[in-house]
C-alpha cells in the first residue's frame, strides 16, 4: 500500500511541476491533480505494457525513442479520460512526458528506501 501511495505522490508531484512549466498543461483544480495522477498511474500499469509490446520492433529501430511518444499517447489518454486537465497538443504531450519520466525518475530514486 506505501509503495502505491508513493508512486502516486511521485506522479502528482511530476505533473504539478509539468503544469508549471508549459503553458498548455493545466489542471482546473487540486482534485483533478489527484485524479489525474490516479489515472495516469493506471494507465501507465495496464495500457502502457501493451503499447510497448504492439510497437516492439519500430522501438527496437529507433533504439528504445519510440517510448517518449508511447509516454505522450499515455498522457493524451489521460487528457481524454479527465475533464479538469488539459494537454494541447501532441508535441506539448511529447515534451511533457519527457519532463514527467525525468522528474520520476529523480523522486523515486530520492524517496527510495
Amino acid at each position: 500500500m506505501r509503495n502505491i501511495l508513493l508512486r502516486v505522490f511521485i506522479n502528482m508531484a511530476s505533473l504539478w511541476f509539468v503544469d508549471k512549466i508549459f503553458q498548455d498543461v493545466w489542471f482546473q483544480d487540486t482534485n483533478a491533480l489527484i485524479i489525474t495522477a490516479i489515472v495516469f498511474g493506471l494507465l501507465n500499469a495496464f495500457i502502457k505494457p501493451v503499447l510497448v509490446i504492439f510497437t516492439l520492433p519500430i522501438n527496437l529501430l529507433s533504439l528504445g525513442l519510440f517510448t517518449v511518444v508511447i509516454n505522450a499517447v499515455i498522457l493524451k489518454m489521460a487528457d481524454y479520460w479527465v475533464d479538469s486537465f488539459v494537454v494541447n497538443g501532441f508535441g506539448t504531450a511529447i515534451l511533457a512526458s519527457l519532463f514527467i519520466s525525468v522528474i520520476s525518475i529523480v523522486l523515486s530514486s530520492i524517496l527510495k528506501d
